[in-house]
């Protein structure tokens, strides 16, 4: 008997031994080899290798001013919470990740309270008004601010929204959407914040594309982030490509712009200016298109009710084709779409306005699950024509963008165009075309419009540094030149916000596509990919919290009780049979 006890008391001490061993093993290791496990379902914690990278690469603290603190409905607080585990998630790759969640009503005094409210505004943060159902059946109007402001160094801050706030959701789906592309907000402002120097990105002019103050509001936006010049061609060899030459005279060649854009064009190119963007492709040049075959625009409906839309000839089709994509001469009627405010009359001095719906405005929608477009909110073009991908290109991906609803009506040019028809019941029958893609993602290696067809002595100098293939790289192609341009205040003649319609007050997401496509040009697929993650908002159903509150109430706290005591019976029980046999 006295030699078990001694075994025993051995085995014990043994196997405290080897566990205190173990331990102290696994923390020297984890000491010098970082990882960590991520046990949910989605892979909520898995951060994407481009987030790792730029975590990794800091030198100096970032910091985050999140204004999600205070007493908010449950899907808020699940927002705030998802948003502290991201940055702390952050952390855990960085120590430069510093943040505080800050309450912007906390002081109770109305006057600073408002103050506060301004410069939050005024810093680029956007408010969201909630109407708070209480526990006694009453509503309050809360205002909060989800939203946070970023800072390095010395820079200026910017400012990231963290609601998703899209037409025709649910909370609960803009607030699913909001934490699926956490990471990538909170990533991508980092990125921006640290950027020592900004890429640079032109405005191409000189063939009728819209004018500066058409495009002031995107152009301001870019500007916080991007070098952004107008630039006229003019057949300029050096215009695109900059030229560098060594001491053995070999020369290189590389775009001058990291991106370019063509901003609906009303004249046609000629060859010499198609010729150098050509050639700034083929040396990893990126393009955003917006470009449209019908001419049709609201201004020849301002003092008649009739226009005529017709194909509009910019020199463009035989280019484009051979990247891969089709514009085709029409243009597509939607019953998805926009309203047209048109005056009925006038009482008392003041016009009277009525909205109808004009089916020239489709409200474009996501046409792949490409990160670029996934969970965006409706896009508003302006005469919209459909693009087709072709097979000219190999080597080319060719991803569709954006398109029209399952409501659409195709009508083939020259096209009548009447405000009559907003006085009249739509024949749905018309309208059963399925979605018609209007824009395009295309990347890989493209070939040269110009391979075979330019004279010897062109391929032969230097200067010209001619490629008949590209490099990798990718365009944007889309059939709408409206929806890079602002509205203009019809009081103060000031630019508005992109997507921002002045006559129905609705924000569409035009400006999110712009930075979305410019974003994906400039910094490629890896940024962009960390908005791909799909998580599911397990939200408690809050008809069923309230019937059931009290029910759920009990079991939580008796049940637990209830279990100890089985437990603790069924042992005891257990002990005293086992001892009073011995």
């Amino acid at each position: 008997m006295e030699n078990k006890r001694k075994n025993l008391k051995r085995n014990q001490i043994t196997t405290f031994l080897i566990t205190v061993v173990i331990v102290v093993l696994l923390n020297v290791i984890g000491s010098f080899v970082f990882t960590r496990f991520d046990l949910t379902s989605e892979k909520r914690y898995t951060l994407s290798p481009t987030t790792k990278e730029i975590l990794n690469d800091l030198n100096d603290y970032v910091y985050f001013k999140v204004y999600l603190e205070g007493d908010f409905p449950a899907g808020f607080k699940k927002l705030r919470r998802e948003t502290k585990e991201m940055l702390d998630e952050f952390r855990a790759y960085s120590k430069y990740i510093d943040y505080e969640f800050i309450n912007p009503s906390e002081s109770g005094n109305e006057a600073e309270i408002r103050e506060t409210y301004n410069q939050l505004y005024r810093a680029g943060l956007n408010p969201a008004d909630l109407n708070v159902k209480n526990s006694d059946g009453s509503t309050k109007q809360m205002v909060i601010w989800p939203g946070a402001l970023v800072s390095y160094r010395n820079n200026t801050e910017i400012a990231i929204d963290l609601l998703e706030n899209q037409i025709g959701q649910t909370d609960s789906e803009a607030l699913n959407a909001s934490m699926q592309n956490l990471e990538f907000r909170l990533i991508d402002a980092v990125k921006k914040v640290t950027r020592l120097m900004k890429p640079n990105i032109a405005f191409i002019e000189g063939h009728g594309e819209l004018e500066a103050p058409q495009v002031q509001d995107i152009t301001q936006t870019l500007s916080q982030n991007y070098n952004v010049v107008r630039l006229e061609i003019g057949g300029r060899i050096d215009a695109l490509i900059h030229r560098t030459q060594d001491t053995l005279r070999d020369v290189s060649a590389f775009p001058s712009f990291d991106a370019i854009v063509i901003a609906k064009p009303t004249q046609p190119f000629d060859e010499r200016d198609k010729f150098l963007i050509d050639q700034y492709i083929m040396h990893g040049g990126k393009v955003l298109w917006l470009v449209e075959p019908v001419f049709a625009t609201m201004d020849s409906l301002q003092n008649q009710e009739s226009t005529v839309g017709i194909e509009q000839d910019l020199n463009l089709d035989d280019m484009l084709f051979k990247y891969g994509v089709r514009l085709n001469r029409d243009l597509l009627l939607d019953l998805t779409c926009a309203a047209l405010p048109i005056r009925t009359g006038q009482v008392g001095g003041q016009a009277q306005l009525e909205f109808f719906r004009w089916y020239y405005f489709p409200l474009l929608q996501a046409a792949s699950e490409h990160p670029m477009v996934r969970n965006m909110n409706a896009i508003k073009a302006d005469f919209v024509s459909s693009v087709d991908a072709t097979t000219s290109a190999t080597g080319v991906e060719q991803i569709p963008l954006l398109r029209t609803s399952n409501y659409t009506k195709v009508s083939g040019t020259p096209v009548f165009i009447t405000l009559a028809m907003l006085r009249q019941t739509p024949d749905q029958r018309m309208f059963a075309t399925k979605g018609k893609n209007v824009a395009y993602l295309l990347k890989g290696t493209f070939p040269s419009l110009y391979a075979n067809r330019i004279p010897q002595e062109i391929v032969d100098d230097q200067a010209t540094d001619f490629m008949e293939e590209s490099k990798p790289t990718a365009m944007i192609v889309v059939a709408d030149g409206d929806i890079i341009r602002n509205q203009i205040d019809i009081r103060t003649r000031k630019p508005l916000p992109l997507g921002f319609d002045q006559y129905t007050q609705n924000t569409y997401a035009n400006k999110e596509f712009i930075e979305n496509a410019i974003s994906y040009l400039v910094e490629g697929e890896g940024m962009i990919d960390s908005r791909s993650r799909e998580l599911k908002v397990r939200l408690l159903d809050a008809t069923k919290v309230s019937r059931e509150r009290a029910k759920w109430q009990v079991i939580n706290t008796l049940l637990p009780i209830a279990i100890i005591i089985v437990l603790g019976t069924a042992l005891a029980f257990v002990r005293k049979r086992k001892y009073s046999k011995k």
